[in-house]
């Protein structure tokens, strides 16, 4: 198993002593939300949940996440839910970071630890269960499926990281890698959500400007990200939201790698 670090938000409070400074930003091209706003006052429950907060760090609104929401969920011991999403629309990925769950889907049953991946067609009956002696954390990322005439919908399935070869973009050395959890032919898919990789010194290195919608988690590491015209710093525990078209690039600027949860709406029509 590769021996990989996901950062885990565990809340908190600052002190009353801490300056009122922080990288957080907000525009109409893109957003950064930096691993210190992941504080207790800023959890919300949801229905049929026990014991269980959930971080919501994109959400469906105007100027803001069009195509999906993303939540990063804390679970306590023999917490969960048997009715977990009241929204049949919502297809879903969850990926684990830390502790661990089982999740059922369909009346079978999967164990899920740190690296841990589900896809949930829209419509799944599921259920989830904290199973380990601590919090279990994960993300997940919900959408409205888009059905399209003649495709069939995907089937759940369960994986993990380490069971995915890095694939590295041409050129560069396997200095830029994208462990991908979905076959890129595979148009039943309307979103894809994948963990890149960049090592030390691997950069970005065109301001890439298109259609699909962003949402970044830094699973690791650090990095500097140029965001429509602005360089930002970011690393682990950190999240980004790029609007369709918002300029980006960025090189990897730590010791070891830069590595982020990246969401992104793919293979549909434009709606009119």
């Amino acid at each position: 198993m590769t021996d990989h670090r996901y950062y885990a938000p565990s809340g908190g409070l600052p002190p009353q002593t801490q300056l009122l400074t922080d990288r957080a930003v907000f525009t109409n091209a893109y957003a950064v939300i930096p691993k210190g706003c992941f504080s207790d006052i800023v959890t919300s429950a949801l229905p049929f949940w026990d014991d269980a907060r959930f971080w919501v760090i994109a959400r469906p609104m105007s100027g803001f996440a069009e195509t999906f929401s993303h939540y990063i969920a804390e679970v306590q011991p023999g917490g969960g839910s048997d009715r977990p999403d009241s929204d049949p629309r919502a297809e879903a990925v969850i990926f684990v970071v830390e502790g661990e769950l089982q999740l059922t889907i369909g009346g079978q049953s999967h164990d899920l630890d740190a690296g841990g991946y589900a896809y949930l067609p829209a419509g799944s009956i599921w259920q989830l269960r904290a199973t380990g002696q601590g919090a279990v954390r994960f993300h997940w990322l919900r959408k409205a499926y888009v059905a399209v005439e003649g495709l069939a919908a995907p089937e759940a399935f369960v994986s993990h990281e380490d069971d995915h070869a890095p694939i590295a973009m041409p050129g560069t050395e396997g200095k830029w890698a994208t462990t991908r959890f979905v076959d890129p032919a595979d148009l039943r898919h309307d979103m894809h959500v994948n963990i890149v990789t960049l090592q030390p010194g691997a950069v970005i290195p065109f301001a890439e400007t298109h259609v699909m919608e962003h949402g970044l988690y830094v699973l690791e590491g650090k990095g500097v990200y140029r965001l429509n015209q602005d360089w930002v710093e970011v690393e682990a525990g950190d999240y980004m939201w790029l609007r369709a078209f918002c300029p980006q690039a960025c090189y990897a600027g730590g010791p070891g790698p830069f590595r982020y949860l990246l969401y992104k709406d793919v293979n549909r029509h434009m709606p009119l």
